[in-house]
């Protein structure tokens, strides 16, 4: 025991004082990652990196590369990914890496385009992830807790994370062998529960950091969300707001990183989708870098990307960060991409004097600072204006400067200003979903009603208490049915007959006798147990009293997860005004999953198990299957079912499932929280595309449609003192559109030189407009994919207004 704790001690020395290894990489050169009080350092040198978030688990294999191409064009240099156990290893010893899974690959293809991978082990990742990646089996380990000072946890933690590492070294991932893997992450957020464990939090806490430090990755490690991250692993910043938060580095020799900067709030079901401002983006990653120091942002999520399958957390929707700068499909449309874009440009303009020069902190105002860093060649200075209302005009080295409404101004050389985070000078977008098939057609769609089981006798489980739900199922379906008989005496008062359930699940479907008699559901809101009351008719001897249990999602988060409870959790009846009769104890047979989940009925194959009806005159009744088939949209743009028209359920194409949807839980403004539901291209066969869904509560198939989605509509508006782009070459500001992918600038909407009313949603022409504008913007874009117009009057047969400030406002469509 001795010799173990001298031999952690001895590798905690050694990684403090080199914070990292160094060695010779397969090309011959020597690579090494350190770091210091300023940066992660890669070969010596200080580096000012951007980070976005991309998990390969939430796309396709054949969306990576243009994912990846995307971040690398959006100034990125680093992508990060969570690496999700459940899906590597969902049985206890055996993995899988395959397809979406492949991290290899994925790893593999940032390092191809020129990027570095920071790669968040965890092995706990939360990520609005069922389990927080957990694989569920890890739950019936004997005596285990989670995430503490527990044997069998840490004994199973160690030997993923070992794995994890032990593959990453022999694929040649890391850094030092010449790979893109510069930096590691163990443990998430874990200062959050850390309290629920009293004095084994922090025990275990210096136990995960020297467990990774221990396999000598050569890269440092860090932890988020940890205040005393054990030295040498490097603590950092999770949040919205970090450059005000953040209480900074735990020690003078370690960097400022920030390893969640949230690009937007996760949608859920029942509540409208919260899109966080471009200008508020920006304002708070100059702010990092200029009052905390900041040297390493990432943005979470920079491709969101989809919730396939049962694998989004509680009442997590299937899409996820929809408004990140790439949306769920990969297609850039809102300006925050550009407009960050332009921001990395700028501060990597000025490196050298935030990586090496002097600090200073000068107040402009009551609300205005100035951030300098200075070396004796160069400078950079950040102008903050934190008043959210008022514009004022501030001095800088005597330099007069109007600071727009809540602002940071960078200064290249402490004297030019090259960019403003409130000034989004950068191409908008609309993207709109087009119907290119309706599936109305009855003779098309076929029927399964789901059978309601009945018969105790066949029960896969049976006995005299109620199960925990997730203890039940393994967490290998959302569905569990409990199965009770009843015996009712029928009285001549024509008493009502009550049922009373109780249930720490999300949603409950009762059946009595294999009727339907009603449903409830939470939110994720919720705080206690849903209840359903119903009144119910009862045939006078035995009764079949039937519940489904549903769980949209487990959870992701908090201490003690293994210990949550769900499912249901009191039965009773009330017959007129008779002594409750409690169920709870008596003789209850439980059904794992649904009839057709368990026969996959939604594969081709595992369809011809079962007989399907044709739904002429179909009452859309709950708990139906049906199937039809689509043809593949012509072209490139995405794919995405409308279904609008449905309730609650999972829907497959081709046996692949695309998630859960839940369209009947309507939000506050009285809209579904999802309703297009992606289709990957890869999922896709060229004809006769097989489509099954299971619908809970009764919707009406004929309404989906089969939608094409795209940015038909970009548009640019820029103002003539704007700091012209960082990736222009020209002298002024300009306007510059682009088309997606094989589409064209087909018309112009609207174009305006002058004094434009309104912005790229709601325009107008105003006082002061060049008549040529509509046709100088013609000739130099339709037709063209892109096309870029100064904002100068030498274009526009010079100036129609002389002495007002002028902008271009243009609006043009793709085809």
């Amino acid at each position: 025991m001795a010799v173990a704790v001298a031999l952690a001690m001895l590798t905690v020395c050694i990684c403090a004082t080199t914070a990292t290894g160094s060695r010779w990489g397969v090309d011959g050169v020597r690579r090494e990652v350190t770091y210091d009080g300023r940066a992660l350092v890669l070969n010596g040198a200080r580096r000012i990196m951007f980070s976005g978030e991309m998990h390969y688990t939430r796309s396709t294999p054949e969306m990576w590369p243009k994912l990846i191409a995307k971040a690398r064009r959006g100034g990125l240099d680093v992508i990060q990914t969570y690496v999700f156990w459940n899906v590597h290893e969902p049985l206890q010893g055996q993995y899988n890496f395959e397809g979406r899974y492949d991290i290899v690959k994925f790893i593999r293809e940032i390092q191809a385009q020129g990027l570095y991978v920071s790669l968040r082990i965890g092995p706990f990742i939360e990520a609005e992830w069922k389990y927080g990646g957990f694989p569920f089996w890890l739950h019936d380990v004997p005596n285990i807790t989670f995430r503490t000072d527990n044997e069998p946890f840490k004994q199973h933690m160690q030997r993923f994370v070992t794995q994890i590492v032990n593959m990453m070294k022999h694929e040649g991932l890391y850094y030092p062998q010449g790979g893109p893997i510069i930096v590691s992450q163990i443990e998430n957020e874990y200062q959050m529960v850390e309290p629920a464990f009293g004095p084994s939090g922090p025990s275990y806490v210096h136990w995960a950091a020297e467990m990774a430090l221990g396999l000598q990755t050569g890269v440092p490690w860090m932890m988020c969300k940890q205040d005393d991250a054990p030295d040498p692993i490097i603590n950092t910043c999770n949040g919205l707001i970090c450059g005000e938060t953040f209480v900074g580095p735990n020690s003078p020799s370690k960097p400022a990183l920030w390893t969640e900067n949230w690009t937007t709030r996760y949608p859920i079901y029942g509540n409208d989708t919260k899109l966080r401002s471009t200008e508020d983006i920006a304002f708070a990653v100059a702010l990092f870098i200029a009052r905390k120091g900041g040297s390493f942002v990432s943005y979470y999520m920079y491709h969101g990307g989809t919730n396939f399958g049962r694998f989004a957390s509680s009442y997590v929707t299937t899409s996820y960060y929809d408004g990140a700068p790439l949306d769920e499909y990969g297609l850039i449309w809102r300006p925050t991409w550009g407009h960050l874009r332009e921001l990395h440009a700028a501060v990597k303009l000025s490196s050298e004097p935030l990586m090496s020069g002097r600090y200073s902190n000068i107040s402009l105002g009551q609300e205005q600072q100035a951030h300098v860093f200075e070396t004796e060649l160069k400078c950079v200075a950040f102008l903050v204006n934190f008043d959210k209302h008022q514009a004022p005009t501030v001095v800088f080295r005597n330099i007069s400067l109007q600071l727009a409404p809540k602002s940071i101004s960078i200064l290249s050389d402490c004297r030019t200003v090259v960019f403003e985070t409130a000034k989004v000078n950068v191409q908008h977008g609309s993207r709109t979903n087009g119907v290119v098939q309706s599936l109305s057609d009855t003779h098309t769609w076929m029927a399964f009603k789901e059978p309601i089981p009945h018969d105790i006798s066949k029960a896969v489980y049976t006995g005299n208490q109620l199960l925990e739900h997730l203890s039940t199922t393994k967490d290998e379906t959302d569905y569990l049915w409990y199965i009770v008989s009843y015996e009712y005496k029928q009285s001549d008062d024509g008493q009502h007959v009550l049922l009373n359930v109780e249930s720490g699940a999300h949603i409950l479907h009762a059946f009595v006798n294999s009727a339907f008699v009603g449903h409830v559901h939470g939110s994720h809101e919720t705080r206690g147990n849903i209840i359903l009351n119903a009144n119910i008719s009862l045939k006078k001897g035995q009764n079949t009293i039937s519940l489904l249990s549903v769980m949209v999602g487990s959870p992701d988060s908090g201490a003690h997860m293994e210990k949550r409870s769900f499912g249901i959790c009191k039965v009773s009846i009330q017959q007129g005004q008779q002594p409750l009769h409690i169920l709870d104890n008596e003789l209850w047979g439980y059904q794992v999953g649904l009839f057709g989940e368990g026969n996959r009925i939604y594969t081709q194959e595992g369809s011809y198990s079962v007989e399907w009806t044709d739904i002429y005159n179909l009452t859309y009744i709950p708990l139906t299957w049906y199937q039809t088939t689509f043809a593949t949209p012509i072209g490139s743009d995405a794919v995405a079912l409308n279904l609008t028209s449905m309730g609650k359920g999972e829907v497959w194409i081709n046996g692949e499932s695309i998630g859960r949807y839940w369209v009947s839980f309507k939000t506050p403004s009285g809209q579904p929280s999802q309703s297009l539901y992606h289709i990957p291209q890869h999922f896709l066969k060229p004809r006769d595309n097989h489509l099954v869904l299971v619908e809970e509560m009764g919707g009406d198939p004929l309404q989906i449609t089969v939608n094409t989605v795209s940015i038909t509509t970009v548009c640019g508006n820029v103002n003539e003192l704007s700091a012209p782009g960082l990736h222009t070459q020209g002298r002024h500001p300009e306007v510059r559109l682009r088309c997606q992918r094989g589409k064209h600038i087909s018309a112009i909407e609207f174009a305006s030189y002058g004094n434009p009313a309104g912005d790229c949603t709601t325009f107008s022409i105003g006082s002061c407009h060049a008549e040529s504008s509509e046709s100088v913007i013609k000739q130099a874009c339709i037709g063209k994919r892109v096309c870029s117009m100064p904002v100068s009057p030498a274009k526009f047969g010079g100036d129609p207004c002389p002495g007002i400030q002028k902008s271009l406002l243009v609006v043009t469509n793709c085809r």
